[in-house]
């Protein structure tokens, strides 16, 4: 009787420690959101995924390995494209390369690909900025103009777990001419995403620049604003623009005059409806004197005399 005591004691206390090791595992374990497409290819879906990874590379190629499988999620498309080759990760800068077939997706598709991937993949530690690549050259849009870096935040969230459907515009962007005295028109085709206004959405290719690809579609014009620029928020509120960019912006690094600049941005956003005037601040601040020449505390209106 003694030692059938004893048997039942010891199976007691072994499966209060399989217990106790199991809820420290789950306590120990980090809860990650994985992005899939949803089958009709309208937006980004998510699903939770609990890993008991903490090492970066592991738990890199588990996050990796959990977007391409839809096994049990017969619903889900994979978000990583089938052509994936592989990565580098150098100081927070991440890079996936895809083989060629990556560029056979059609626009929609492609973007809620990227979407789902880069919102699944920049909630590791360690992973600030993610780029895309096809055969280790940069992945080029719809429109033709490269994609460069992207974050979480270039791609917003709808509800919490969804990111609407893109939606497709023509935006009339101005850009510097020849000589960097007068601006040109260009009307650029942008798939973009539906959360993200469309006052921003200029801003955003504003920096890109003109297209030029070295082909016979390029467009017109130079670019006119420092590509290092930050984008800090764009808001509009009484048919007036308030657009607050990094202190970058003061730092010419083309050859443009102050009010090539200024009315590139000024002409592109009044373009929008809903935009009669626009106000440029630097982190906040109005107070500035732009290229020691012109003051920021201005609400600029349009200023057609400058567009050849």
């Amino acid at each position: 009787m003694r030692k059938l005591i004893m048997a039942c004691v010891l199976g007691v206390l072994i499966m209060t420690g399989v217990s106790a090791c199991g809820q420290d595992n789950q306590e120990s374990g980090q809860s990650y959101t994985v992005y899939f497409v949803d089958k009709e290819e309208t937006h980004v879906v998510s699903q939770e995924h609990v890993t008991q990874t903490t090492q970066r590379e592991a738990l890199l190629q588990e996050l990796i390995e959990a977007m391409g499988d839809t096994s049990e999620r017969p619903e889900y498309i994979s978000s990583l494209h089938s052509s994936f080759q592989g990565y580098t990760l150098n100081e927070g800068q991440m890079n996936l390369d895809f083989g060629e077939e990556y560029l056979r997706q059609n626009a929609i598709s492609e973007v809620l690909c990227r979407a789902a991937v880069v919102r699944t993949l920049t909630q590791i530690e360690g992973i600030n900025t993610i780029t895309f690549s096809v055969q280790n050259a940069a992945l080029i849009d719809a429109a033709g103009i490269p994609v460069g870096v992207m974050t979480a935040d270039s791609f917003i969230d709808n509800a919490g777990t969804e990111i609407n459907a893109y939606a497709e515009s023509t935006f009339s962007l101005y850009f510097a001419n020849e000589t960097g005295d007068g601006l040109v028109e260009v009307d650029r085709d942008v798939i973009y995403n539906s959360n993200i206004s469309m006052e921003r959405q200029v801003m955003e290719e504003l920096l890109k620049g003109p297209k030029k690809n070295g082909n016979i579609d390029d467009e017109q014009g130079y670019p006119t604003i420092n590509p290092t620029v930050t984008i800090l928020s764009v808001t509009v509120k009484d048919r007036v623009c308030y657009v607050n960019l990094s202190k970058e912006f003061l730092t010419p690094v083309y050859n443009v005059t102050s009010q090539t600049v200024l009315y590139s941005i000024v002409n592109s956003l009044v373009e929008l409806p809903g935009v009669n005037k626009v106000q440029i601040s630097i982190e906040g601040n109005t107070d500035v004197t732009y290229r020691d020449s012109v003051s920021l505390t201005t609400q600029f209106e349009r200023d057609l005399d400058m567009v050849e």
